[in-house]
């Protein structure tokens, strides 16, 4: 699923990205776990894997789009 960075904060590594649909999803440090990723930038668009649905979704894993593994 796509998205765009909405909100980042570099000390705690959080923050959200808004769904091509319009929703808001929040995201940990966690989400970057793994992808090298130090920082985002804000209107950055990343692919994004959820966990659950409705209120209770969250990002698993953030990557910037146009990375490619």
């Amino acid at each position: 699923m796509q998205a765009t960075v909405r909100t980042f904060d570099p000390a705690t590594r959080a923050g959200t990205v808004l769904v091509d649909d319009g929703v808001e999803l929040s995201y940990d440090a966690d989400a970057l776990t793994g992808t090298g990723l130090r920082h985002l930038r804000l209107g950055q668009r990343v692919q994004i894997e959820v966990d659950g649905s409705g209120p209770t979704t969250r990002v698993r894993s953030l990557r910037i789009y146009t990375l490619r593994e």
